[in-house]
């Protein structure tokens, strides 16, 4: 019989989440005949009789099983050779602080698939992901950074409540001003923004009403790229060629920082695409945004304020952009206060574990343990047997060093 077992989360700081909760973990065992075994730790949010409670063994030694699953990085001293590992592995995109991560997998002849490169083979969509946890723990925290920062309301972090439905009793409480709210993105992340939006009865409106109209309560208006970007020979927005060639592209955000009173960042960002906004832009006199949630945490890229990643204890830094330089929350008058969580579901670990366990029993597993007729493992894997796959090869010269 197959075996599954679930890893601890050893990355520092600390992650609470699972990528299948107790119950899932049975399902798992009893729908696909696979034997689950969960490693036993301090920090996960579940508890071990709730393990037992649904007859799953808790180990310490995991090294037995087949297939590990995780959700964070795997310390490299804890990687187990030539096992089959799901991770997020934070290196397709070459990032530099997980290079060694990447050699020792490779070292180490590890076959490693990354949720990340999950993708619905009909869409090329991915398949499995806490983007709308994100998107809800983002935007709480932006609306708790307004309260905190003007002192007109208080309630508890996320990670104060003990789940989602507990976290929505706090909405009620929440007293905004006539201010605008202005959320970037489509997808996963900015859905789930918009979900603390509706429940804290926050009205939606038009970027055109957003822009033009006044208002005497809160709201919000969702903008995608085709409302903030524009060609540069002047012609139409191509949405396909936006996201092929986005250097044909001008950004035109600025409008709506000369209303919004607060952004909450919700789209994928690419490097070739134009900012949302200068440094010098900030120091205009009619830029009027002075709260940021980045919940994209792009570091000192589509929005210069994001200077560096903040953490769920201290979730929020004021940044000045007279002197580009990050100075203490709620400082200045004339700062921008950002919130730049860079693990925002981690704050609600029940439901963004049940969630994603959820989409990984309907998404991933009947393609892992049934014949992958659409190579959808096959196109996630990273590497395999020591070597790079075919399709992350370009990554070799920086596995190299190069």
């Amino acid at each position: 019989m197959l075996k599954i077992g679930i890893i601890r989360e050893d990355k520092i700081p600390v992650d609470k989440r699972s990528p299948l909760t107790p119950a899932q973990c049975q399902m798992v065992a009893s729908q696909f005949e696979v034997d689950v075994k969960v490693q036993k730790s301090d920090v996960r949010i579940f508890r071990p009789d709730e393990y037992s409670q649904h007859g799953i063994e808790m180990v310490d030694d995991i090294s037995d099983n087949d297939i590990l699953l995780g959700v964070k990085e795997v310390p490299m001293e804890k990687l187990i050779p030539e096992k089959t590992y799901f991770f997020f592995s934070h290196t397709i995109k070459e990032q530099e602080y997980n290079r060694d991560l990447l050699q020792t997998i490779l070292e180490k002849k590890i076959k490693l698939v990354d949720y990340e490169c999950l993708l619905d083979p009909q869409t090329n969509q991915r398949i499995v992901a806490f983007g709308r946890f994100a998107g809800i723990v983002g935007a709480y925290n932006t609306i708790w950074t307004f309260g905190q920062r003007y002192n007109l309301f208080h309630i508890r972090r996320a990670h104060e409540c003990y789940d989602l439905a507990d976290m929505k009793t706090e909405f009620g409480k929440v007293e905004l001003p006539a201010i605008k709210i202005a959320i970037t993105g489509g997808g996963r992340v900015a859905k789930g923004a918009m979900e603390v939006m509706y429940g804290m009865d926050i009205l939606q409106v038009s970027p055109y009403e957003f822009l033009n109209e006044r208002f005497d309560r809160p709201v919000f208006t969702q903008l995608s790229s085709h409302t903030y970007h524009r060609k540069k020979d002047g012609g139409p927005f191509n949405r396909d060629e936006f996201y092929e060639n986005p250097g044909l592209y001008e950004g035109d955000f600025l409008k709506y920082t000369k209303v919004a009173d607060m952004l909450i960042a919700g789209a994928f960002w690419d490097p070739r695409a134009p900012v949302l906004f200068t440094k010098e832009d900030a120091m205009r006199p009619e830029f009027k945004t002075r709260i940021i949630g980045d919940i994209t945490c792009d570091i000192e890229g589509s929005i210069p304020s994001t200077k560096k990643p903040a953490t769920v204890d201290e979730p929020v830094y004021d940044y000045d952009p007279t002197t580009d330089t990050i100075q203490p929350e709620f400082s200045e008058e004339s700062n921008i206060t950002v919130m730049a969580v860079d693990n925002l579901p981690c704050e609600l670990p029940r439901d963004a574990s049940e969630s994603f366990g959820q989409e990984m029993i309907e998404n991933v597993l009947p393609h892992l343990l049934g014949d992958d007729k659409e190579d959808v493992i096959k196109n996630a894997t990273i590497t395999e047997n020591g070597k790079l796959t075919e399709r992350f090869s370009y990554l070799q010269s920086f596995v190299d060093g190069e």
